[in-house]
């Protein structure tokens, strides 16, 4: 069987499809039903519009969906956790968030993280593997269907990729992946609705601008200098502020897309009006925007978030030197689905 790779239906393209089924002699029109089909996250059996043959010959192949949900967690403030298997057993979660404007999927990938930030529980059990485009598109699928959604009226209209994983880390299965969720044969998700957090891969920030996708970029930033970034994100020995915010101002300036820059403030970190006025120093002038985040608990790490009055006179700090800035709403802390609480934590199905 070669199901070894663990690939579905739903990491194929429409044109990858199409080439498929005619080299196995099927008229064209087929392809557009299996896409469809797959895009509705069915499985074989709800395929019924399908000859037996080609739906035996589609099964030996491929996997019909990517991902299952397997458990559902839902807070208080309507926030909705979910754990997905995937095909090969490994379980990734997602964060389903209702909003006024519309709903929003914060979607993992990779399986684990690598990069250890010194906040996040994403890399507590290190890198497993990468996911595969079709895995993060049958995160959305699979959620759009849950919801009751179709591909015209759809019940997801926002991405966010922040789930657990580094996304530049996994650049080619990524982009697929925006391409995937954005064709307008499928569910069609408008990549201006689409953002991609990163922990400041600068190499793989000017070729995703490169490719001018349109997506919203935001940078975990967390620190105004090189010390406390280095301590909290390992990462910054590779890529320092001042590469990470000069690749930022290259992405702006091909994209036309506001950068974001993720900023959770830490006690005893990088929460000092000292550590404001560093932060606006190093961003005046650039069009941009400060995501302040409280900092939500991971009883691993063990660091602590501010008071209210911390979190203000930090934000007046900002605001008094222009730097447009806004504290993030918290959603989903008491399941766990909060930024930075996404963790690897059930490796294997059977560790459930």
């Amino acid at each position: 069987m070669p199901h070894e790779k663990n690939l579905s239906l739903q990491d194929l393209s429409y044109d990858e499809l199409n080439n498929i089924i005619k080299a196995w002699g099927y008229p064209s029109f087929r392809a557009e039903q299996v896409y469809i089909a797959a895009q509705q996250n069915k499985d074989y059996d709800n395929m019924s519009n399908l000859p037996k043959d080609l739906r035996h010959k589609l099964k030996e192949s491929y996997f019909a969906t990517a991902v299952t949900i397997i458990e559902t967690f839902a807070s208080k403030d309507g926030t909705e956790k979910y754990l997905y298997r995937l095909n090969d057993g490994n379980v990734i979660e997602g964060v389903f968030m209702p909003h006024s404007y519309g709903n929003t999927l914060c979607v993992s990938t990779q399986v684990g993280c690598r990069l250890n930030c010194a906040f996040c529980a994403s890399s507590l059990n290190g890198l497993i593997r990468n996911l595969t485009s079709g895995e993060m598109l049958g995160q959305v699928l699979s959620v759009n269907a849950l919801k009751g959604g179709t591909l015209k009226e759809r019940k997801i209209t926002n991405i966010v990729l922040m789930g657990s994983g580094e996304p530049l880390d996994n650049f080619d299965n990524v982009v697929k992946f925006l391409k995937a969720v954005s064709d307008e044969k499928g569910i069609n998700i408008s990549l201006r609705n689409i953002s991609l957090s990163t922990a400041g891969l600068v190499d793989k920030i000017i070729e995703l601008a490169d490719m001018n996708l349109s997506v919203t970029l935001t940078i975990s930033l967390h620190a105004p200098d090189d010390k406390t970034r280095s301590k909290l994100m390992p990462i910054n020995n590779k890529y320092n502020i001042p590469r990470v915010i000069e690749a930022a101002k290259y992405y702006f300036e091909k994209t036309g897309r506001r950068v974001i820059f993720e900023y959770s403030l830490i006690d005893g970190q990088n929460s000092d009006i000292e550590s404001a006025l560093k932060l606006a120093k190093r961003l005046k002038g650039f069009p941009c925007h400060v995501n302040l985040i409280n900092l939500n608990f991971v009883k691993e790490r063990g660091l602590r978030g501010v008071s209210k009055d911390t979190t203000k006179e930090f934000l007046d700090t900002l605001a008094a030197q222009n730097i447009s800035a806004t504290l993030r709403r918290s959603m989903g802390n008491d399941i766990e689905g909060a930024c930075g609480q996404l963790r690897n934590k059930y490796l294997k199905e059977g560790s459930l």
